[in-house]
């Protein structure tokens, strides 16, 4: 009797796993057919003839790349701009993001949880772009504002990532030393954060290689960078030093990229 009423669980359990299957799918479907649906403007305009002739007249204006020394030099400049403030916006939200974590996962007790929870959704949920456009009015042109753009909406996206893995780690390893005699921070530093540090590095270095990117943008909002050498030019109609930019920006990205794969195989093994 036991066996045929679980039996006949089990096959409920199946059918309503199923019918939810089916659910999710619709609502994702009738999404995008929704989101497509409220897209306007001319598609066949897009693959047209003379919208693919004006494209590479566009690009082709890129070409032969500004290469004088003057602006070689400049390019240099703003690219090691882009670099060091990509790399000092992540190490700020890396510091922030581990004090914001802590209480979101719930190691200062249950009070702190919800409302740093909604700190790190706030800091996220704002574009690097915003925080930049405010900071310029609060703080003038330059690396300082886009630094701390990054820094701050980095640490939201830091700081829920960390959060997660706190709650996922295995609170042995930290309540074996408190037995022992270990107070609470020690036991945290020897006991839960060496086995979620391969996850703290990786998530750090994606970041890191984001803000690369995102750096290069924010220059647009007058925050120094390459990104701002590219906004000047593209307004000024100056397509071979634009082409020259955008070069800089491949290569910055790409090296980059190396560099985080080369640290994350050295550091995670």
């Amino acid at each position: 009797m036991n066996t045929s009423t679980n039996r006949q669980a089990v096959g409920q359990l199946e059918v309503a796993s199923r019918i939810r299957g089916w659910l999710i799918g619709i609502a994702i479907f009738v999404l995008l057919v929704a989101s497509f649906s409220s897209l306007t403007g001319d598609w066949s305009g897009l693959f047209s003839v003379d919208s693919a002739q004006r494209m590479f007249d566009l690009f082709a204006g890129f070409f032969p790349f500004a290469t004088d020394t003057p602006y070689l030099k400049r390019i240099a400049f703003a690219t090691i701009e882009t670099l060091a403030i990509s790399w000092l916006g992540t190490l700020l939200a890396v510091v922030a993001g581990m004090v914001l974590a802590l209480p979101a996962a719930g190691y200062w007790g249950p009070f702190a949880r919800t409302p740093t929870r909604f700190v790190l959704n706030v800091l996220r949920a704002i574009p690097e772009l915003v925080w930049a456009a405010l900071l310029v009015i609060a703080a003038g042109l330059g690396p300082f504002p886009g630094t701390l753009a990054l820094a701050l909406h980095t640490s939201g996206v830091l700081g829920r990532l960390f959060a997660e893995s706190l709650e996922n780690a295995s609170p042995e390893p930290m309540s074996a030393l408190q037995r022992n005699g270990v107070s609470a921070i020690p036991a945290f530093c020897y006991g839960t954060l060496p086995t979620i540090a391969p996850q703290l590095v990786s998530y750090t270095l994606y970041r890191w290689e984001n803000n690369i990117r995102a750096a290069s943008v924010l220059g647009v909002a007058g925050a120094g960078g390459l990104g701002q050498m590219l906004h000047f030019h593209l307004s000024l109609l100056q397509y071979r030093e634009t082409g020259t930019i955008l070069l800089a920006m491949i290569l910055l990205v790409a090296l980059v990229d190396v560099l985080s794969n080369w640290l994350r195989h050295r550091l995670l093994g």
